[in-house]
């Protein structure tokens, strides 16, 4: 067992010793039937913390010859598969964390120097029976292997991009790196599978990649790799049983990353949660943001601050709730190039700050912990009319229950007139701006923009989670240049009510106008108990 070739099965075992453990181990069968074809290049951009690295350990223990691992599968689906026995235990594996050598070194030529030394001096030591031409050549080296020995390799590349988010600005330093890369894989025979995982799809230069040969499994296009990063929705409902926690809430704060899987037959649609965020949740017992303010979180703010081709407006929509229509096929797969807003919101999604509906060609901020980040980035920017906001949601909130039309008619205005970067000038603006304002709602309501109902859409509706029922449901019906009185008489007409069919208790109408010559907000709140 050496520290790079045939590394053991250490890291696998940690995450079946821990306290929670999701099998994703029919991911093997994926790639179990992609060794020795064409397909064997296979790269997984995933945002941080979701399962990326434990993939790579378990298909390192899985793969490896160095080690009987059976007993370590026994028990998981993948034991239950047809290639399950074909290939268990059959390869010699290289399993590089390329961040490791990143972070020893100051520059690509020390850093690829490195990786080929100690790559080689594993290599040589354990094929010692083999003659080989050049020991300085990794390419050759691995060359001489296969010829001698007609053992192929499974190649595990985890944090493959690391140098493009650290180095981000030297194209050089890029290109040359994944010149290596492709030396070192494609079209080599010795190659069985070569699998990647990184934050980032593999980068594009001009009209071609350097390592155009890997099939991406990304968050705008999983494959059928969806369901394999990250917890389904099923997984998290059980832990929730598991652990007595409310899945309603649980969902809340983690889901929202809609993945989905193209079929010949149908579209699969997966709602995926961050598996690190759902852990720290169970195990606390307790709910709260459990991502840490990394480079991503940095990014965050530089790339709002952009404002490029209205980045900012967008961001603002999508706090309030809407979805953003995008073109990710301009994306360069990388952190600095950008000709448009859309490339920028793309590589949000990668990073795991939007999540991308690949059918309606969408991005919306996923959860609210995620919502957080934004708010979190925003406040220590100079964006002090949206943290207004933000900030003053909370008293909004507290008007509404308390039926005081007249401050939420102001609360309102004052919005207005703080998010100055929207342009007000339909109702669709007046429903943003009244979603932002009443921003801190969503600690207690699911809030649904044009919830349909028998007879057409209430346009904002707030229902109260399972643990805060003594709050009201909310039924909001907007008008523009219109009598607001109105807005109620609509609500009651079009029985928009019955929408919410397994409501029972306290409810609120409430109608808000929005006069153009005044440029003043009024507001109706009416109560009404619903059985």
């Amino acid at each position: 067992m050496g520290s790079y070739l045939n590394p053991g099965s250490k890291g696998f075992c940690e995450s079946l010793n821990s306290a929670i453990y999701i099998d994703k181990s029919a991911l093997i069968e994926k790639t179990n039937a992609l060794i020795n074809t064409r397909q064997k290049f296979l790269c997984v951009s995933r945002p941080r913390r979701f399962g990326k690295s434990m993939a790579a350990d378990m298909l390192a223990a899985y793969y490896e010859r160095g080690e009987d691992s059976a007993e370590l599968f026994a028990n998981l689906e993948i034991s239950q598969m047809k290639s399950y026995k074909e290939h268990l235990n059959q390869y010699d594996v290289i399993k590089i964390n390329m961040q490791e050598f990143l972070s020893m070194t100051h520059s690509v030529d020390e850093m690829l120097s490195m990786f080929k030394k100690y790559l080689v001096f594993e290599l040589t030591e354990h094929f010692e029976q083999v003659r080989f031409r050049d020991k300085d050549n990794l390419v050759q080296v691995m060359k001489d292997i296969f010829a001698g020995t007609k053992h192929s390799f499974i190649i595990l590349i985890d944090e493959w991009d690391c140098l493009f988010r650290e180095y981000q600005q030297d194209i050089d330093a890029q290109k040359q790196y994944l010149d290596f890369l492709r030396v070192w894989i494609k079209d080599q025979e010795y190659v069985a599978l070569a699998y990647m995982t990184g934050i980032l799809p593999v980068k594009k230069y001009g009209s071609h990649s350097a390592l155009n040969m890997f099939t991406e499994y990304s968050m705008t296009e999983p494959g059928d790799l969806a369901e394999y990063f990250g917890f389904t929705e099923k997984e998290v409902e059980s832990l929730c049983k598991e652990y007595k926690m409310s899945f309603e809430e649980t969902k809340a704060w983690y889901d929202g990353y809609q993945l989905v899987t193209h079929t010949e037959d149908s579209d699969i649609y997966y709602s995926m949660y961050s598996p690190k965020s759902v852990v720290e949740a169970m195990l606390r017992h307790k709910f709260g943001a459990y991502w840490n303010q990394t480079e991503t979180y940095e990014a965050l703010k530089i790339y709002i601050q952009m404002d490029m081709d209205g980045v900012k407006d967008a961001v603002v929509r999508m706090l309030a709730g809407e979805e953003i229509h995008i073109n990710t096929g301009t994306f360069s797969n990388d952190m600095t190039t950008f000709a448009t807003r859309d490339d920028i919101l793309t590589l949000l999604t990668h990073l795991g700050y939007l999540t991308y509906n690949s059918v309606l060609g969408t991005v919306t901020i996923p959860n609210k912990e995620v919502s957080q980040e934004y708010v979190n980035a925003i406040s220590t920017m100079d964006w002090r009319e949206v943290i207004d906001s933000l900030e003053n949601s909370k008293k909004l909130l507290d008007a509404l229950w308390a039926m005081d039309s007249d401050a939420v008619a102001e609360g309102i205005s004052r919005a207005h007139k703080e998010i100055s970067i929207l342009q007000y000038n339909d109702e669709n603006a007046l429903s943003c701006t009244i979603s932002l304002a009443f921003y801190f709602a969503r600690e207690y309501y699911t809030i649904i923009r044009e919830l349909p109902s028998g007879k057409g859409f209430a346009d904002i509706c707030f229902i109260p989670r399972k643990l805060h029922m003594d709050k009201p449901a909310v039924v909001i019906e907007l008008k523009w240049d219109k009598d607001v009185l109105g807005a109620i008489d609509q609500i009651k007409d079009k029985h928009y009510v019955d929408a919410l069919v397994e409501y029972k208790g306290n409810l609120l109408l409430v109608g808000i106008n929005y006069d153009k010559k005044t440029k003043t907000h009024t507001c109706v709140i009416e109560k009404e108990q619903k059985k």
